[in-house]
């Protein structure tokens, strides 16, 4: 492991093409993330002994990715006190509702946080990701209020755009 400050474990490699979309969100903040695929299933003990490890690496902060019964990140929580969070993954049974019912259903004291289903749970994680590192990190801070101030321009430039379109 690089000792990057986000770790994303996946729960196999067919995942990478939506959770490439959160590496490249964090990538936009000028964090790096270390990527990993684990299964909570497949390899039990690698997968807990990373989460129980994370922190000594210098990681703040996992985000875990898998599908089906999508145990994954739930498997990290338990094996952690760092923030975890899960994305659900469109799996090959019930759109994606089995995964994230799996990956939010967490018991008491054990919280995963969970986001969307797909591409936009994976951008969504590196921005809550980014949140949670941007409370003892000013530049990170100062990124995200641009990033949100961005959104907001393009949303009222696509309405300017539609509003030339329509003749108005």
């Amino acid at each position: 492991m690089a000792n990057s400050i986000v770790a994303i474990v996946m729960g196999s490699s067919s995942d990478w093409k939506i959770v490439e979309h959160c590496f490249q969100t964090l990538e936009k903040f000028g964090i790096k993330a270390d990527v990993k695929v684990l299964s909570a299933h497949r390899t039990p003990h690698e997968a807990c002994e990373f989460a129980e490890t994370a922190r000594t690496h210098g990681t703040k902060v996992i985000i875990g990715a898998a599908g089906g019964a999508a145990h994954l990140a739930g498997v990290l929580a338990g094996h952690t006190t760092l923030p975890v969070i899960g994305i659900p993954m469109p799996a090959w049974a019930l759109d994606g509702m089995d995964s994230l019912l799996a990956t939010v259903q967490m018991p008491r004291g054990v919280p995963v946080a969970t986001v969307a289903i797909g591409k936009a749970g994976a951008i969504n994680a590196a921005i809550l990701a980014v949140q949670i590192l941007s409370l003892s990190d000013e530049e990170l801070a100062a990124k995200l209020v641009q990033f949100k101030k961005d959104m907001h321009d393009e949303v009222l430039k696509s309405n300017d755009d539609l509003q030339e379109q329509i003749g108005k």
